[in-house]
C-alpha cells in the first residue's frame, strides 16, 4: 500500500532523514485535530484481491521501542465535513 493525498489532509509527515534501513520511506499525508492522526492509503490491485481473498491487513510502525494506539479501517471515507468548517471523524473504532 502506498500513502496517498485526500481531501481532508491539513499535513504532511516528513520521513527521518537518518532513514530506516533498508525500508522505503515516503512523505505522509495526514489530517490532525491534536488529539489523533489520519492518513488514507491504497491498495494495488494485487493489495486489492489478496485482501478480498485471505481478509487481512497488517498494520507495521516503524518504531521498535513502543506500540502507539492505531486503527486500522477500510471504507470509503473516514473524515466528513462539518458544519462550523472542523473536519471530523465519521467513527472510531
Amino acid at each position: 500500500m502506498k500513502p496517498t493525498t485526500f481531501k481532508h489532509q491539513t499535513s504532511e509527515l516528513q520521513p527521518n532523514p537518518k532513514g530506516h534501513g533498508n525500508h522505503e520511506v515516503v512523505g505522509l499525508p495526514i489530517w490532525t485535530n491534536g488529539e489523533q492522526v489520519v492518513s488514507c492509503w491504497k491498495m494495488s490491485m494485487r493489495e486489492r484481491i489478496a485482501a478480498l481473498i485471505y481478509g487481512r491487513a497488517w498494520l507495521v510502525v516503524l518504531s521498535g521501542s513502543t506500540q502507539p494506539p492505531v486503527y486500522v479501517q477500510a471504507s470509503k471515507h473516514y473524515l466528513r465535513d462539518a458544519p462550523n468548517g472542523q473536519d471530523r471523524p465519521l467513527t472510531v473504532g
